[in-house]
Order: structure tokens, then C-alpha cells, then sequence
């Protein structure tokens, strides 16, 4: 049977087996590897929960298992990567870390129950929670210029006012740990996934939880919204892709099961209709959603993904995993010739609907989705890493 490794038993090592996804795919994979490559890649000397690009240079860091949080420097005419600098942030692992302040600063959430805002240039500590959560914190999102959103084990998702030092909101939808958030600014919706197998949307208008999916079989692990807002896709532990209607979070309205039998541990939208998904059998692949389909795998790792990001400039494509390793690969090279693939319906995937409305009788009727910008095909970055954090700890 399939055996799920949460981040409370990451020490436990166990061995992967690349069935038939990877099988499938293996000669383009090596192809890939081959061509491409890993363009930089280095050991961290311990598991990565998280990784973050800098907002204008090619700095990422990462906050590892021990609670320390690295920094390194990549040069793209070298190819080269090398650690500029590290500090201990927490006295337990370092679970997600977010740039802010356009890179001034770093916010990182931990198991020890806090949140710290860090100097990036000196490390001193710019602000400190030491008692955020009753529980460890498990996932954390910037929200707006003065708010972030954190999760814990225990399923209580916070919501921080920055200006007022204080929890501006408190949402206990869940009975287990927060996976993923991430948050629609033109309607203030905050979403978030579960282990209890749920999908929540909290409205910070009026301080209500707006809508709460029924519980499926599985675990959600990772979370994006895409369709120019018309679709929420969660990322399974059997390996099952869930697609949502926004307005019709009751239950699913698609499930693309491609990646079966191996779980999507992170989501990272590549643009509204292309995702990048991580999986525990260390592969990395680009699927397109509405028709569903895997498009062509783009890495790999030798143990489950952790933790996705995109660079400044979105070149790179960053990546950790179980395995202590940081690798960038470069996604202009890999990504060449995606665009055709994507237009070739032939490939698309089973049981894949239209984007047209679902007949659910919990329709929020206030949720209408944003306006089509008319730039599906620019490469964007994850939604929870939103890049409006200005002055996030000026007043603090």
C-alpha cells in the first residue's frame, strides 16, 4: 500500500518507485535532463520545507528542517550557485519563507509555533511572533501590503494586521493541518486546503467562512486558482487533480487522475492555464488544465517534491525535495516548443469539462470571477507569492 510522509515524519526514509507515469515518459524526461539539464543544483545538507526567489535578484533562499534559513546567489552566465549567507531563524524547522519589502526582508513561519520577519542583508530579526499559533505553523502567505495569512497543524488559519500588531482574523474551518493557501484579492477570498481531505473560502470582508467543500477521499496538498479565477485546482494525495468552479465549492467538478497513483504534493501556476505540479515519486511535470493533460515532464528529483518557486525574471524554475537538494532549471530551454504541445487537443486527458458554470446548489452569488486580463500566455508566478508587499514591517 501507498505510505504518505507528512512533514512530521520526514526523517523516516523510504524508497520510490517510478511506475508507470514515469515509465511513460521517461525517454523525454532523459531527453529533457539531457538537453537542458539541471543548470545549478546544490546540496542544502538538510530538507528544504520551502524556497523563495528574491523579488529583483538572483538570490533564493530556503528554510530547512533544522530551522536554519540559507541564502544563495546564482549567476546565470556561470551556471554557478553558491551559499551567501545563513543564520538560525528558529529553534524548530523552517517551514515556509516569503521575500517582502521588495526583498528587503524575509518572513518565515515555523514548527515552533511562530513567525519572524528578517533583514536580508544583516539577519537581525525585524519583528517576531513567538506565539502565533497554539500549534506549529505550516503554511504562510502574503495577503496584501499589510497583511499575511498563516496555517498550523491543528487547521486554524490567521490572519495578520501588521499595522495593528495583531490577529485581524481567526477561521477555524478544519480539523487537520493547513497544506496550501492561497488568496483572490479582488473578492478578499482566502483559500485553503486540508488533510481532512477540505477545501475552505474565507471572505476577510466580513469575517465569514464563506464556503467549505465536502470532504473527499483524500488528503489536499497544494492549491491554485486559474481560468482567470474560474477554476481552483487542488492537488490530491492519491494523485488525483481536483478541479472547482468558483461560486460551486460543494464538490468538484472535474478530476484528472494522470498523475495516479502518486501524490501532487505542490501546485505552481505557470500562467491561467498551464500548472507546474511536484510529486512524491520526485517527478516534475507541466499540465495543462480545460482539456486536462500532462504536457511533458520537466525534471526530477530522487525523492518526494517539497516546495516550487519562480525566479524574478522567470527563467528558472526552482525546486527542493526531500532528497536536501536545491536545483534551478531553466525553463525557456524546457519550455520550448510547450506552446505547440499545449495546442495539440489529441493529448487532451480524460473526463476534462468545459469552463462552463456547474448547477450546484451552494452557489456563492456574490463570487464573480476577475476579468480576463488577456495575458493567459505570460509566465506568472505562484498566487500566494504576491509581489505588492511593499513596506510590509515598516511600522513595526
Amino acid at each position: 500500500p501507498k505510505q504518505s510522509i507528512s512533514r512530521k515524519t520526514l526523517d523516516k526514509s523510504y524508497s520510490i518507485r517510478l511506475d508507470g507515469f514515469l515509465g511513460h515518459f521517461s525517454p523525454l524526461l532523459e531527453r529533457l535532463i539531457k538537453i537542458s539539464g539541471v543548470v545549478m543544483e546544490i546540496d542544502l545538507g538538510a530538507n528544504s520545507f520551502g524556497i523563495d526567489f528574491h523579488p529583483s535578484k538572483n538570490l533564493v533562499a530556503a528554510g530547512l528542517i533544522d530551522g536554519h534559513l540559507h541564502f544563495y546567489r546564482y549567476e546565470t552566465d556561470s551556471s554557478s550557485i553558491v551559499r551567501e549567507r545563513k543564520f538560525r531563524a528558529h529553534k524548530e524547522s523552517c517551514r515556509a519563507v516569503r521575500f517582502i519589502d521588495d526583498g528587503q526582508r524575509i518572513v518565515t513561519a515555523s514548527a515552533d509555533c511562530s513567525i519572524r520577519a528578517t533583514d536580508v542583508e544583516t539577519g537581525a530579526s525585524v519583528a517576531h511572533l513567538e506565539n502565533a499559533h497554539e500549534d506549529a505553523v505550516n503554511t504562510l502567505i502574503t495577503v496584501t501590503e499589510t497583511t499575511i495569512a498563516s496555517g498550523d497543524d491543528k487547521g486554524c488559519v490567521k490572519v495578520w494586521d501588521t499595522r495593528q500588531r495583531s490577529c485581524s482574523h481567526e477561521f477555524n474551518v478544519h480539523e487537520d493541518y493547513i497544506s496550501d493557501m492561497t488568496f483572490q484579492s479582488s473578492s478578499m477570498k482566502l483559500v485553503a486546503t486540508s488533510g481532512d481531505g477540505t477545501l475552505s473560502v474565507c471572505n476577510l470582508r466580513t469575517n465569514k467562512v464563506q464556503s467549505h467543500s465536502e470532504f473527499s477521499e483524500d488528503e489536499l496538498l497544494s492549491v491554485v486558482i486559474m481560468k482567470n479565477g474560474r477554476k481552483v485546482i487542488c492537488g490530491t494525495q492519491d494523485g488525483t487533480l481536483m478541479l472547482y468552479s468558483w461560486g460551486f465549492f460543494k464538490d468538484c467538478s472535474d478530476r484528472f487522475i494522470d498523475h495516479a497513483p502518486n501524490s501532487v504534493d505542490t501546485l505552481l501556476k505557470l500562467d491561467e492555464d498551464r500548472v507546474i505540479s511536484g510529486c512524491d515519486n520526485g517527478i516534475l511535470s507541466l499540465v495543462g488544465i480545460l482539456p486536462n493533460r500532462i504536457i511533458q515532464p520537466i525534471g526530477s528529483h530522487e525523492f518526494p517534491i517539497e516546495d516550487l518557486a519562480l525566479s524574478h525574471d522567470r527563467r528558472f524554475l526552482g525546486s527542493t525535495a526531500h532528497d536536501n537538494m536545491l536545483k534551478l532549471w531553466d525553463l525557456e530551454t524546457i519550455l520550448e516548443g510547450s506552446n505547440e504541445n499545449l495546442g495539440n487537443a489529441s493529448g487532451a486527458a480524460r473526463g476534462s469539462d468545459s469552463d462552463s458554470e456547474d448547477e450546484d446548489e451552494e452557489m456563492d452569488l456574490d463570487d464573480s470571477p476577475p476579468k480576463p486580463s488577456g495575458t493567459n500566455r505570460k509566465t506568472k508566478s505562484k498566487p500566494n507569492r504576491v509581489d505588492t508587499a511593499t513596506s510590509f514591517f515598516a511600522d513595526l
